[in-house]
């Protein structure tokens, strides 16, 4: 017999691994931020966007044109005295009301199929606010909306968002609950200034782990998707408030869940935890837990008898259960995954219970839904 042979195989740590994988995540990121703040002080983009504002400016009426000029002109300035900033304020009074509307775009209707071809030239908007239409992708020009503060478009067809959305650095508000998204692009990390986002009802199961990025972001809701375990990234979002993980596909909680240091509320109801981790208890500032005690047999007992802390436990009818599950049946036999459509109406219902609960002095033990309908 011949002589065996010795191989090395190297060992090495996971951890130092994903250290440096996230080092060139955040060089790349650099990178591409200064490439973006090169093309923006560029004279070519200065002169597009003034000839998309002078466009559009045909379109509005003479004292509309002299409000919405003076207010940019304004806003582009920087603050030179305490005194200037009153004289500003004062100025601004007769059109405080005026301007913001015509700062905003709003669209609804199922007649809608795809954007006006005007909004092109809209670049100065800070807000838009579509829904109930059946648009199905965001336009190509959405990385001229620079100024965007607010992306409210829920309830569309919308199946995916552009990588383009990275673009909007002022972005603080985006909500694109109740479309049919599949994945979320990993640019939108690049919004660092994003407080609030709202990915309810979708097809997700996933999320970026470049999204750990926003770190000012407070309101994380992804209810009714198809997570089975917490995104990573979102145990690196330190400043959350609130999350919500309800009604997806949740086994188990992982035991650093403590890193949300200042979460307030966390929504866990409609999954399949047996259990809740004792590293909840060392979350200081946890005010409101929601969660489905049906298949819930371990708690720790200083999160349920802390009086700090309202701990809200549903329980699913029975009866409407089993006509749930059966109705379930029947809509996976008569349509395909892409066409189900999802509805917004009871999670609108629990959110207003669960306000109010928090109104309270106490709360029930449990609670118990019970479904109505009523026919006129």
């Amino acid at each position: 017999m011949g002589r065996e042979r010795s191989v090395d195989v190297p060992v090495y740590d996971v951890s130092l691994i994903r250290g440096i994988w996230e080092v060139h995540v955040k060089k790349h990121r650099q990178k591409q931020k200064k490439e973006q703040e090169r093309k923006e002080k560029s004279a070519l983009a200065r002169i597009e966007l003034q000839w998309h504002y002078r466009i559009c400016c045909k379109t509005l009426r003479t004292n509309e044109q002299k409000l919405l000029h003076q207010y940019l002109e304004r806003s582009m300035l920087p603050h030179t005295s305490p005194e200037m900033d009153q004289l500003d304020q004062i100025d601004q009074v007769d059109t405080m009301d005026e301007v913001p509307k015509m700062l905003t775009f709003q669209l609804n209707g199922e007649n809608w199929m795809e954007f006006p071809r005007e909004l092109q030239w809209m670049t100065y908007l800070r807000e838009w606010h579509i829904s109930g239409t059946k648009i199905r992708q965001l336009p190509d020009y959405l990385a001229q909306f620079t100024q965007l503060t607010i992306l409210d478009i829920p309830k569309n067809t919308i199946t995916e968002l552009p990588p383009e959305i990275g673009r909007l650095v002022m972005l603080k508000e985006l909500n694109v609950s109740y479309n049919r998204l599949c994945r979320v692009p990993p640019e939108l990390g690049n919004c660092e200034d994003l407080q609030r986002l709202e990915l309810t009802g979708n097809h997700l199961c996933e999320l970026p782990f470049e999204l750990s990025s926003l770190r000012q972001l407070v309101h994380l809701d992804i209810a009714e998707n198809r997570f089975v375990s917490i995104p990573i990234c979102a145990l690196r979002m330190s400043g959350l408030l609130l999350l919500d993980l309800s009604n997806n596909r949740l086994t188990d909680l992982p035991q650093d869940m403590d890193r949300l240091e200042q979460l307030v509320t966390l929504f866990l109801h409609k999954n399949h935890l047996s259990y809740l981790p004792h590293c909840l208890t060392n979350i200081l500032t946890l005010r409101t837990i929601v969660v489905s005690a049906d298949e819930l047999n371990c708690i720790p007992t200083r999160l349920c008898n802390n009086p700090a802390i309202k701990f809200i436990r549903l329980y699913e009818n029975t009866m409407k259960k089993c006509e749930e599950e059966e109705e379930e049946r029947g809509k996976k036999r008569r349509w395909t995954e892409w066409r189900e459509v999802k509805d917004s109406r009871e999670k609108e219902f629990m959110e207003t219970y669960i306000s109010s609960l928090k109104d309270r002095d106490s709360i029930p033990y449990s609670t118990t839904k019970v479904s109505i309908t009523c026919l006129l």
